[in-house]
């Protein structure tokens, strides 16, 4: 009880300090297989000085704090593996500021992708990542996601412009700040940005924008295979179009929505696209496309324009995690997150879909292929060590395959702890200088420790 009284002295509000089972529950794990662990304790701070107040306990008594946004991490970066404070920043999502003429919004933590674009409606722009889930802008930037439209925005780095973090000791920084570009210095805001917690604790974040299209096309490409999907998607980035999403689902993965959400799409490897800019430049883009596709082999070719249906064709690929889990009760998800370069995706798609049949996994195989970002995506009972050993092999194999081919063991999830042996055989010669910078600013290793590496050194002196 004595972290309970003194956290609680710290917030004076017993509604935002707890030690509730059901909710040390709720913080306990993300959305995937991960085996979760119940924090000690619960808080919800609501300005940055509460923040820096409960790190500064935390630093003194060597506690460890995991922060918390929408609890929709795939690598298990929210668990709090050394048990300590869950800091969850539901109740920091205010927007702080909008410069519209400046194309940039300043946003606590706590904003949820869908509340800002939504509070931006109003000023004709838009924050164009887009993971999916409606996570946090705080968790966002913490694993650094991207999503479907990586291929024309980029990732969270290019789109965050600066931020205010406490760092482990309670002191505050900020990083970056309002303009596109600076040579001032060490670039701190992309060393924060995809750091997953581990060197400081985001309290607001700049956020660079983007006007809203005039007009946009989304469109569907039908294939006999993924191979061949894969190879289109290829054509299309190299010949050079400026298109604006460009997604891969294979036919268990249409199939699943289909059974989920009860609609009638067909069963066949499919490319979603979407071609935004000037009417003029809609239609010329959106015609140049569709020869593409056939050229590439596409079976059938489909395209709307109205503003409904296209959120009704990218909510089915937005599904399709759930979609494909909902298939068999009990089971929980997992979705690999290899990257490789444009020139290796249709060999990357076609040896993972060997890899899947090899070890007899019931997996779709999905991605942002617009940025050679591709997932197996697959439901797992993590009571049945079989079934658990042949995931981590076909994992293995597929993550080996991108690494050889000039790639990555993760494009947006993050390491998480899920993948700590593949990034030290990523990053080998420059893991020691990663370290170096957690101990710097993280020596008593409290902020959300476990993550990303294990630093023997770090941990033998606490």
């Amino acid at each position: 009880m004595m972290i309970y009284n003194d956290l609680l002295a710290i917030i004076g509000d017993a509604d935002r300090v707890t030690i509730n089972e059901t909710v040390r529950e709720q913080h306990s794990k993300g959305l995937t297989y991960h085996a979760g662990k119940l924090p000690d304790i619960v808080v919800f701070p609501i300005t940055e000085d509460e923040v820096v107040e409960i790190v500064k306990y935390a630093s003194v008594n060597k506690i460890a704090i995991v922060p918390f946004g929408a609890g929709s991490s795939l690598e298990g970066h929210v668990i709090p593996l050394n048990r300590g404070i869950s800091l969850d920043f539901t109740l920091m999502n205010s927007v702080v500021s909008v410069q519209p003429e400046d194309f940039l919004v300043k946003v606590q933590p706590g904003v949820t992708r869908k509340q800002l674009n939504l509070y931006l409606k109003k000023h004709g722009l838009f924050f164009p990542v887009d993971p999916g889930a409606d996570a946090t802008i705080g968790g966002m930037s913490a694993t650094n996601a991207s999503g479907t439209n990586a291929v024309a925005y980029g990732t969270m780095k290019r789109n965050v412009l600066g931020l205010r973090a406490v760092l482990a000791n309670g002191d505050v920084i900020s990083a970056g700040g309002e303009t596109i570009k600076s040579s001032a210095g060490y670039n701190l805001t992309e060393l924060f940005v995809g750091s997953e917690g581990t060197l400081g604790i985001f309290t607001e974040i700049t956020l660079k924008l983007s006007g809203v299209p005039e007009e946009t096309i989304a469109a569907k490409a039908y294939f006999s295979d993924v191979v061949t999907a894969g190879a289109a998607a290829e054509m299309v980035l190299q010949a050079g179009v400026r298109i604006g999403k460009i997604e891969l689902v294979d036919a268990k993965t249409i199939e699943a929505v289909n059974h989920y959400k009860g609609t009638a799409y067909k069963e066949m490897p499919t490319l979603f696209l979407e071609y935004s800019g000037s009417k003029e430049e809609v239609e010329t883009g959106i015609t140049f496309i569709e020869q593409l596709m056939a050229e590439a082999g596409s079976r059938d070719f489909e395209y709307e324009r109205d503003s409904l249906r296209r959120a009704e064709l990218w909510d089915a690929r937005h599904s399709a995690a759930i979609a494909i889990v909902n298939q068999k009760p009990n089971q929980l998800l997992v979705s690999t997150d290899v990257c490789v370069p444009i020139s290796e995706l249709s060999k990357g798609i076609s040896y993972s879909r060997g890899v899947i049949e090899k070890y007899n996994i019931d997996a779709a195989l999905l991605g942002h292929v617009g940025d050679g970002n591709f997932h197996a995506v697959f439901g797992v009972n993590p009571n049945d060590p079989d079934e658990m050993e042949r995931f981590h092999k076909m994992n293995d194999e597929i993550i080996s395959y991108a690494l050889q081919h000039r790639g990555t063991c993760t494009g947006e999830h993050g390491v998480g702890m899920g993948k700590i042996p593949y990034l030290e055989m990523e990053k080998s010669s420059s893991l020691q200088v990663m370290k170096a910078i957690k101990a710097t600013l993280d020596p008593d290793n409290i902020l959300n420790p476990g993550k990303i590496f294990i630093n023997k050194e770090i941990e033998a002196s606490v």
